[in-house]
């Protein structure tokens, strides 16, 4: 996204203060927020945000996210078309993760795929090989 900021956190305009204190940020001033298709439970991908990207999800619709390599806030879709349309957003009992429920349209992951979790499954100890 263009509207980059040097720094998360205190952006304006601000984050509701009744939501602001529930959550448990890292020291970043981030919350890792997994984001599910909302109708199929599937899991998209994981994003960070920080207080004006939560502001900027609950408030424009389109799923806002704080990106820790470029440092600056980017929509999801925004150069790629492949656009979230933001149904539910939750906190979990902990305050220290988001979970944003989202309509996606195109793939969720950078790679093309539909869902960045689809790259490798890890054997687990005494399954059988997939």
């Amino acid at each position: 996204m263009s509207s980059s900021s040097p720094t998360p956190s205190g952006s304006t305009p601000a984050l509701d203060p009744a939501v602001a204190s529930r959550l448990r940020r890292n020291d970043q001033g981030l919350v890792p927020a997994v984001v599910q298709q909302h109708d199929t439970g599937e899991v998209l991908m994981l994003g960070w945000m920080d207080d004006a990207a939560l502001h900027r999800t609950l408030t424009t619709g389109r799923g806002t996210y704080w990106s820790r390599s470029r440092q600056e806030y980017w929509v999801k879709g925004e150069t790629s078309g492949h656009t979230q349309r933001v149904v539910e957003v939750r906190l979990d009992c902990d305050g220290d993760t988001l979970l944003v429920k989202v309509d996606q349209h195109g793939p969720a992951c950078h790679t093309g795929h539909r869902t960045c979790f689809d790259a490798a499954l890890l054997p687990l100890a005494g399954s059988a090989p997939a």
